[in-house]
């Protein structure tokens, strides 16, 4: 069956599978694509248009837009092989490559809208958790790489009040204040993609 993937006839429903298994990966491991202020959850159509084709396939269920990919890639995947392989049972050989794509594409956009409904219904929490950069003003970041000093921004991690961790550069609010490696600072200001912090350490805000 391996053999079968590295043949042109089955060419795109593999690199469909790989690029799947990359995005699972990437999320699995924390990598934090999943974490970028991205609006990613589907807004298909707004909040007064009817619904139209992508409401159809799925994709203004507020379902992250990885999942939902991710649920596509799947649909195609499958659909490809099984389209190939009945082909080859009925005539002998896998169709075209172009040819089976299409079908394929076609068989997925359907399945998809059902699988991400069930999605939907499975991961309902996800429907409040995407928040605004400026959000993340009034929590707490621990500096995970070096110091952060005035000018010298260093990476951070934020936990939201969903409990979603974002990764954020964070520089001191005063000048004279230095975010040691491990320590942590409330966010206080946004300037760009750089955030402002006043350190626990120096200052009365300390966490209760």
């Amino acid at each position: 069956m391996f053999s079968l993937l590295l043949t042109t006839e089955y060419a795109p429903f593999a690199v469909a599978f790989v690029v799947m298994l990359g995005i699972g990966i990437i999320e699995g491991v924390g990598l934090g694509l999943g974490h970028l202020d991205l609006g990613s959850h589907l807004d298909a159509g707004g909040a007064e248009a009817g619904p139209g084709l992508l409401d159809w396939l799925g994709f203004g269920r507020d379902l992250p837009i990885l999942i939902w990919l991710t649920s596509l890639l799947c649909c195609f995947s499958v659909a490809g092989v099984a389209i190939q392989q009945i082909a080859t049972v009925a005539i002998g050989s896998p169709l075209h490559w172009g040819i089976a794509s299409a079908a394929a594409l076609v068989i997925a956009g359907v399945a998809n809208a059902f699988v991400s409904a069930g999605l939907a219904r499975i991961f309902p929490s996800y429907e409040s958790s995407v928040i605004n950069a400026e959000d993340l003003l009034r929590h707490r970041g621990t500096v995970l790489e070096g110091a952060a000093s005035r000018g010298h921004p260093a990476r951070a991690k934020v936990v939201d009040q969903f409990g979603q961790a974002h990764y954020v550069m964070v520089e001191p609010h005063d000048d004279a204040d230095v975010i040691a490696q491990g320590e942590s600072a409330l966010l206080v200001g946004k300037r760009g993609a750089v955030f402002f912090a006043i350190p626990d350490v120096s200052t009365p805000f300390q966490p209760i």
